[in-house]
């Protein structure tokens, strides 16, 4: 079984709101998740929330803490995952298309309570992102 490894950032504003992005393959359907991706050899959950971040968005971030982690099993697909999800703050930087693998294909701030209304990746992201939020 190939085991798959990666960290995730929520990232919230004022208006309590977090950042998405909508994200597809080539021939998939579109769909919002958190900025996220794949761990590369020799690097830290949290240094590849902040890469991958900056890969999806163009924001320069700052872990403020973890916040939980999600493992599983994709049978189907012969898939053992497990990622880290990170709190974050923007540091710098502004909205800007720049993922190398060209997944991403619109990135904005969407309200909290219409989460569960878009077509989302994982929707059981929405849970973390709410406790994330009511923590807040």
């Amino acid at each position: 079984m190939f085991k798959w490894q990666g960290a995730a950032g929520i990232c919230m504003n004022e208006k309590k709101e977090v950042l998405m992005v909508l994200q597809a393959a080539p021939g998939e359907e579109k769909k919002w998740t958190v900025p996220s991706g794949t761990m590369e050899d020799g690097e830290t959950f949290e240094q590849c929330c902040i890469r991958e971040f900056y890969e999806e968005t163009g924001f320069t971030v700052r872990i403020v803490d973890k916040v939980q982690n999600k493992n599983g099993v994709i049978s189907e697909y012969g898939i053992s995952y497990y990622v880290e999800y990170f709190l974050v703050e923007i540091e710098s930087g502004e909205i800007k298309i720049q993922d190398p693998d060209e997944f991403i294909h619109e990135i904005a701030w969407k309200p909290i309570e219409e989460l569960s209304e878009l077509s989302l990746a994982y929707p059981e992201d929405v849970e973390i992102i709410q406790t994330v939020f009511s923590s807040k």
